[in-house]
């Protein structure tokens, strides 16, 4: 199985590179790909150095599979060029998850979708992963009518830039600055550009990919993203009305029987997610699951996972894993 990390010296990169190792994934052949300024510098892999080369070498080269995570510019020129090639591509970016000729996988939820014909497959946003993984098993049950969702999304979201910046503001230096304010001591209810209708690109990522992961439009989604100095993953509150009525017993139950998903809530034992029990997991953590008392069948959680691996390196890795078991390469 020759696999391509295409972006294999960012920060996406890194982490994909370290997963692929943590779960013995069968690289018989890896193949580093980054942007010029990068090419012929080593990076190591299972303690074997690896040379890193260019996207057109890359795509000469032929891998079975290319994980992407190099921006969504790069995924628009350089995806369909390696699934000429015959390369399957699986895409972290922004660049195809919306189109609709492109599937949308979460692993756990949809990835029975995916065909030998899937060439380029869609990595949904970090922020949305999360929130769906919980969602879709709830969606079954109780038929979800609309979600509001607040998030307080880590400063890796942004990336080194943005990790540079919080440590300079700790250090009282000067330096190059990834947001228009200062992250320290802050919060930005800003992430990504704002839209015409203003919105950011994140919060409108959170209504337009859940309807397409949860196959139903009828969904109505609105969100608040938020950028806070935390490094170790994102946040969010989820208010979800449902259709038909629940006990809340019921949703613990079923969330601690769904794959991916660990609940951590117990008042008692002030057990509830936090980024910092987060890092470094792939699981989602759910937890302060309560009934919403000022309005019928409605109910808020609390959802935390590290947006660079189940956000990101994981979720991408986790479909490579499927198209291997499903024999779709």
């Amino acid at each position: 199985m020759r696999i391509a990390v295409v972006g294999a010296t960012g920060m996406v990169g890194e982490v994909m590179l370290k997963v692929l190792a943590e779960r013995n994934f069968p690289v018989t052949e890896l193949i580093p790909v980054a942007s010029e300024r990068s090419v012929g510098k080593e990076i190591e892999y299972k303690g074997k150095k690896y040379t890193v080369v260019g996207l057109q070498t890359a795509v000469d080269m032929k891998a079975d599979i290319a994980l992407f995570s190099a921006g969504g510019e790069t995924s628009l020129e350089w995806a369909p060029k390696f699934a000429a090639a015959g390369t399957t591509v699986i895409d972290n970016s922004s660049a195809w998850r919306m189109d609709p000729t492109k599937k949308l996988i979460v692993p756990e939820i949809n990835a029975s979708e995916l065909t030998k014909e899937d060439k380029i497959i869609a990595n949904p946003n970090c922020s949305t992963i999360q929130m769906v993984l919980v969602l879709a098993p709830l969606h079954k049950k109780y038929n979800i009518k609309r979600v509001i969702v607040s998030t307080y999304q880590s400063i890796t979201g942004t990336g080194v830039k943005a990790v540079q910046q919080l440590e300079n503001e700790y250090a009282g230096v000067q330096g190059e600055m990834a947001y228009k304010y200062p992250i320290h001591r802050n919060a930005i209810p800003q992430c990504d550009s704002f839209e015409d209708n203003g919105y950011t690109k994140e919060e409108m990522k959170l209504v337009r990919e859940t309807k397409k992961i949860l196959s139903d439009n009828t969904i109505a989604v609105t969100a608040t993203a938020v950028r806070v100095p935390i490094v170790g993953g994102h946040s969010e509150a989820v208010n979800v009305e449902f259709s038909n009525d629940f006990e809340v017993a019921e949703i613990q139950n079923i969330l601690h029987h769904t794959d991916g998903v660990v609940v951590q809530d117990n008042n008692d034992t002030f057990t509830y997610p936090m980024p910092m029990y987060a890092q470094g997991k792939d699981d989602v953590f759910v937890g302060r699951i309560r009934r919403d008392e000022s309005q019928p069948n409605t109910l808020n959680m609390w959802i935390v996972a590290d947006n660079l691996r189940k956000g990101a390196a994981t979720n991408t890795i986790q479909i490579a894993e499927y198209l291997i078991a499903a024999k779709l390469v």
